[in-house]
This record gives structure tokens, C-alpha cells and sequence, in this order.
């Protein structure tokens, strides 16, 4: 019980410190797929509307996926994004996307916007992600951050771990195991953020 005692507290600190954080807008025709070098499972983000961030530097792989007026099904390339967060807020505005020619012009231009709460675009680096690089994602943008590509972030090919893989394999095995099932409940109550942030946390602890 003291050790579930002291990760609730842990969580309970983490859940204060997102008061200060970032809150990325999920927008329902975007498919977020993997964030700062992570891959972010359906999951995660099930009936969601919006994300916590830290402050700072962050790097999104999305694509945006809508049914068309035409009976049409458009789905875009993967687009890269990165940028800086110091705003309360931060979302993925999209044109219109009306018709086949702007779908094709947003799928080569990027031409979407990164906007802050008062509607202001943040400045930001685009790119797409190399041809043939769907089969694993994360993969894919770990290559890409370990290459002078236009948007890769170095730091981010550090981190290997997905966050849905540490989401269903975090190693309790230091703990009784009758206390696992409650563990498990409270890490579920919380969002995505809160988890990776606790998951960080617990790596790092456990390699001190």
C-alpha cells in the first residue's frame, strides 16, 4: 500500500504540474500517430479532445483522414511537424479540402497552419515522411530524427520505448504483485501526457 501510496502521489504531481502545460486541440479528422519520437496508440487518445504538453519542443508525424462530398475517402500523406510551445494552447488548422485539387495541393504544399488559442500561426518546420515508411511508424520517424532531415529533432531518436508498448508492459516487478491490478487502474484515469510523463519518470528512476 505505501508503494501505491507514493505513485498516486507521483501522478497527483505530474496532474498539477499540466496545469502549466500545453493543450494540443484534437481536431477528429486529424490521426495523430506518433509525438515526440513516440507512437501514440488509439487508445490513448479514445474520445479525446484535446492533449497536455509540456512546454517547449515538440515534433508531431499526423494525417488527416475525412470522408469526402464526392464518396470519397481522402486520406493525406504522413506530414511532419515541428515547433516550439510557449502558447496555453496549440492546433492543427486545415484548409478546406473541399475538393481533389486541394487535397492534392495540401498533401504537396503542407499547407495547413499551427495556431496558438488566439488564433495567431506559431512558427513551425514541415515536412512528410519518406515514401514506403507506413509499416512502423515509429521506426520510421527514429530514422528520420537521426538524419539532417528539414524537421527531425536528434533527441527524440533517443527514445525508443512507444508509449503504447510501456503503456502494457511497465515492469512492476519490484512490487507485490496483489497490488498491480489497483496500479494499473489509476494509471488509466489519467491522459496520455500525464502517462508518458510518469512512464519517463519511472525509467528514469529505475536507472538510478
Amino acid at each position: 500500500m505505501k508503494l501505491s501510496l507514493a505513485v498516486t502521489s507521483l501522478l497527483v504531481l505530474l496532474v498539477s504540474a499540466s496545469c502549466h502545460a500545453i493543450t494540443l486541440k484534437l481536431d477528429p479528422e486529424i490521426d495523430l500517430l506518433v509525438l515526440d519520437g513516440r507512437k501514440i496508440s488509439g487508445s490513448l487518445l479514445k474520445g479525446a479532445d484535446s492533449l497536455e504538453l509540456e512546454r517547449g519542443q515538440h515534433q508531431f508525424l499526423f494525417r488527416v483522414e475525412k470522408p469526402c462530398a464526392d464518396a470519397t475517402h481522402f486520406q493525406s500523406v504522413p506530414m511532419i511537424v515541428t515547433f516550439n510551445a510557449s502558447a496555453t494552447s496549440v492546433a492543427i488548422r486545415l484548409p478546406a479540402l473541399a475538393n481533389r485539387r486541394e487535397r492534392s495541393t495540401f498533401d504537396k504544399a503542407l499547407n495547413f497552419q499551427l495556431v496558438d488559442e488566439r488564433g495567431n500561426e506559431i512558427t513551425s518546420v514541415r515536412d512528410r515522411l519518406p515514401l514506403g515508411s507506413d509499416s512502423d511508424l515509429e521506426k520510421a520517424m527514429l530514422n528520420y530524427n537521426r538524419t539532417a532531415q528539414a524537421a527531425s529533432v536528434p533527441r527524440f531518436a533517443l527514445q525508443s520505448v512507444s508509449a503504447s508498448d510501456a503503456q502494457m508492459s511497465l515492469d512492476f516487478a519490484w512490487q507485490d504483485a496483489g497490488e498491480l491490478p489497483y496500479l494499473q487502474q489509476w494509471f488509466q484515469r489519467f491522459d496520455a501526457a500525464t502517462r508518458l510523463r510518469f512512464i519517463s519518470w519511472m525509467k528514469t528512476l529505475r536507472a538510478s
